[in-house]
């Protein structure tokens, strides 16, 4: 098996380039071993590669970038879907061990002592799989919550949160916003009454810095982001002094100008990523849509590996005036809100004139102090209405009990037989 670089393996940016540089020609080889890429003809360095689109992937569905024997396979997964779509993605052992080593560089580690709730989607999504072989990898127990079962509502989540002393959980952002709502519809405080709980895992989401503060100071305790793709697996995670590193010595990252076609080390536009690790599915210069900003600074954590922001998919940016708008523009606004305004939820939709906003917020102050902000951060008209709780995220979401049933074909008399056959 391949040995895979440590995080301790060099302390300077020249250092990881050399390494890029050892290991893009066997990633090369590797490709031109896939149908697709067999076929569009792999050149003898990166520079001359063309992006690999979603689109390329779709097009291949399902096998038409496997470069590997189908024996040789351990899993198979699709993408979520959301901006169109779903992608194939698939892995061999190898590939696992490279998978389940990123996700577990978290500077709050996974401990045996560890109870972990896993709160994203399993079934072919990867994220599921992944912090589960995480943490079971680190002798962790895993509580697996899932997050597309309706026999897992927010509700049963608090109580499992609180019942089990769960010590880390695995999320989106946003859901952690959802739990907290949930749990105080329950009676409970985030802040006070979940005290085995250590850190917050997240990621699938635009996590700004307002927004993360606001996380933790709702669960009263860290937070710690990962960034990553089903086609990818785990590509950036958190340093100790809270900045999102790639994971630039598992694979080469650029940053892709759509309007000049232009690729660069650094800069904001959209991701593209080159893996350095991967048997079954190579990918060149994989354009992951999402809207990014790298950069090189040196970091306290002695990590020579660039940061990164992630702003949101590339599908969600819109048009607002003169202004154009990624989620995480608004996102960081709207969470730079005074804390005691109670702001966790919101929506957004960017028109020719300006940007209509809603909040859940009892104090209309908050619309005012929301429209003025956006006004002088990105001088466009914005009209916020600021509404009552429960009306973006209904109350009956958060307090709803689990209703799956099984197949059900015979019934008592006082029984309601429309449940017949009904499998949720």
């Amino acid at each position: 098996m391949t040995s895979l670089p440590r995080l301790g393996d060099w302390t300077d940016f020249a250092g990881l380039r050399r390494l890029q540089e050892q290991r893009l020609p066997r990633t090369l080889e590797a490709a031109r071993r896939s149908p697709f890429y067999a076929r569009r003809g792999v050149p003898d360095d990166l520079a001359g590669c063309p992006l690999t689109t979603k689109r390329d992937l779709r097009d291949a569905y399902p096998f038409g970038l496997l470069a590997v024997d189908r024996a040789e396979l351990a899993t198979y997964h699709e993408s979520s879907g959301t901006s169109g779509t779903p992608t194939s993605s698939y892995y061999t052992p190898a590939d696992w061990q490279d998978l389940i080593d990123r996700y577990a560089r978290k500077h709050v580690g996974i401990r045996a002592g560890d109870t972990f709730l896993v709160r994203t989607p399993y079934a072919l999504m990867i994220t599921g799989h992944l912090a589960h072989a995480a943490a079971r990898s680190r002798g962790a127990t895993v509580v697996p919550a899932d997050n597309r079962s309706l026999a897992m509502p927010y509700a049963k989540v608090v109580r499992v949160l609180h019942d089990l002393g769960v010590t880390l959980t695995w999320s989106l952002a946003t859901d952690t916003l959802l739990w907290a709502a949930a749990a105080r519809l329950a009676g409970r405080e985030p802040a006070r009454d979940f005290p085995a709980l250590r850190a917050l895992f997240v990621g699938g989401d635009p996590l700004g810095p307002a927004k993360k503060r606001r996380i933790a100071q709702v669960w009263n305790a860290p937070v710690v982001e990962e960034y990553g793709a089903t086609e990818t697996g785990s590509l950036a995670g958190e340093c100790p002094h809270g900045r999102l590193h790639l994971w630039a010595d598992r694979a080469v990252f650029e940053v892709h100008d759509p309007a000049t076609g232009r690729l660069s080390p650094a800069g904001r536009g959209r991701l593209v990523v080159t893996p350095l690790y991967r048997e079954a599915m190579p990918l060149l210069r994989y354009d992951l849509e999402d809207a990014v900003e790298v950069s090189y600074p040196d970091c306290p954590c002695g990590w020579a590996l660039p940061v990164v922001r992630v702003l949101g998919r590339s599908a969600w940016t819109v048009r607002a005036g003169d202004a154009e708008l990624a989620q995480g523009d608004v996102e960081d606004l709207v969470f730079g809100l005074p804390a005691e305004y109670g702001v966790l939820f919101w929506r957004a939709r960017g028109s020719g004139s300006g940007l209509l906003v809603q909040i859940e917020a009892d104090d209309p102050a908050a619309g005012r102090d929301l429209e003025e902000a956006l006004g002088k951060a990105y001088g466009i008209e914005a009209v916020v209405e600021a509404l009552p709780a429960g009306t973006l995220v209904p109350h009956r979401l958060l307090t709803a009990e689990p209703e799956v049933v099984k197949p059900r074909g015979l019934f008592r008399a006082d029984e309601d037989w429309d449940k017949a056959l009904e499998y949720y």
